[in-house]
């Protein structure tokens, strides 16, 4: 419980899929990504619940191990890639109410594939949810210039263009305003967000930035790379 708000934890963890098979089983220093969310998740002190929504029954036997509850198993017609992030929490929330016959007011959504992650933002997060009386907040990293949304481009009829009107303007790198991308760090929401007004926003997203190294797992290039950063 965080400042009287139950607090339940909800890791999202799908067994289909495409970039890597079975993800979310893949090992950084010998432990899977599920036991490296699951070792947070022990440490953390305001947290009344973790349970894991899965179809996959290796992922299942895998969060049982690390200390995560598997109440249910994710049923099939929200277990494609095509399903939002918002319809299986609000599956998984509904559905562990009815089991716990109780409400939580927070949760959090955490995805084994950004491994990095610490307590303190995790904490960080909720306190700026209640703080602020926000729907949600989400962790974000700042996007590198290079990156920029401005500068990107499009292949249309074998003819390139720049996907915004702004791109032809942009000359130098200081008339480009700061932008920032999801990082999968942390996701804050509140039950009133999810379930009355079916988000995952809402009207009020406050940011959390992330100064610090993050990755989120999707390529084979980028489990590379997050095995070269634990080391």
């Amino acid at each position: 419980m965080f400042k009287k708000k139950t607090v339940l934890a909800i890791v999202i963890a799908r067994g289909g899929s495409k970039g890597i098979k079975l993800k979310n089983l893949r090992k950084i220093n010998n432990k899977t990504l599920i036991w490296h969310v699951g070792r947070v998740i022990k440490k953390m002190k305001y947290l009344d619940k973790a349970i894991i929504s899965t179809d996959h029954y290796k992922i299942a036997k895998e969060a049982t191990k690390v200390g995560i509850e598997v109440p249910f198993l994710r049923p099939k017609k929200i277990a494609g890639d095509r399903i939002s992030d918002v319809a299986v929490l609000r599956h998984a929330l509904s559905k562990i109410e009815k089991i716990d016959k109780k409400k939580y007011n927070i949760v959090l959504m955490l995805q084994p594939t950004s491994p990095i992650r610490t307590i303190s933002q995790i904490n960080n997060c909720l306190k700026i949810l209640i703080e602020n009386n926000a729907d949600s907040v989400w962790t974000v990293s700042k996007t590198d210039t290079k990156l920029h949304p401005d500068k990107q481009l499009l292949i249309k009829n074998k003819n390139l263009n720049f996907f915004s009107k702004k791109g032809d303007k942009i000359i130098a790198r200081q008339e480009l305003s700061e932008t920032y991308y999801k990082n999968g760090v942390c996701y804050a929401i509140t039950r009133r967000c999810l379930l009355e007004k079916n988000s995952l926003r809402g009207d009020k997203c406050f940011p959390l930035i992330i100064n610090e190294k993050t990755i989120n797992i999707d390529t084979p290039e980028d489990l590379r790379l997050a095995r070269s950063y634990f080391k």
